[in-house]
């Protein structure tokens, strides 16, 4: 179980002494690692009942081009870069600040896709 509560230890690296145990508001869930295959999402059951949709898999996405202001959905040949971690561009995992290769050209993702089931990007 993936646990998103508070440190054990204080920025000094002195121990904090627990007052109460671990709570379910508090638990983490699984990365969607979203990469390159044809889409596939699921929806996930929030914190007060309000959804989310988890983007496992993809392979389009909305490119805006900054100079004119449009938007066209583009198809995503592959990851070129991802400073979240370098071994997520060997296995084409997408998320935001990514760099994508698309049809129209290079573009840094500037969503979540994880968290919001679709990918946006801007062509660098």
């Amino acid at each position: 179980m993936l646990w998103q509560g508070d440190s054990r230890r204080k920025p000094s690296g002195g121990r904090l002494v627990r007052s109460r145990g671990k709570r379910k508001f508090e638990m983490g869930r699984e990365a969607a690692d979203t990469h390159l295959a044809p889409m596939r999402s699921k929806k996930m059951r929030t914190f007060g009942g309000t959804q989310k949709m988890r983007l496992l898999r993809c392979d389009v996405a909305n490119v805006t081009n900054p100079t004119d202001g449009t938007t066209q959905k583009c198809a995503i040949e592959t990851v070129e870069g991802n400073p979240a971690n370098q071994y997520y561009t060997r296995r084409n995992i997408i998320t935001r600040g990514a760099i994508i290769k698309t049809s129209q050209g290079s573009a840094r993702v500037t969503n979540r896709p994880g968290q919001e089931g679709f990918v946006n990007a801007v062509l660098i």
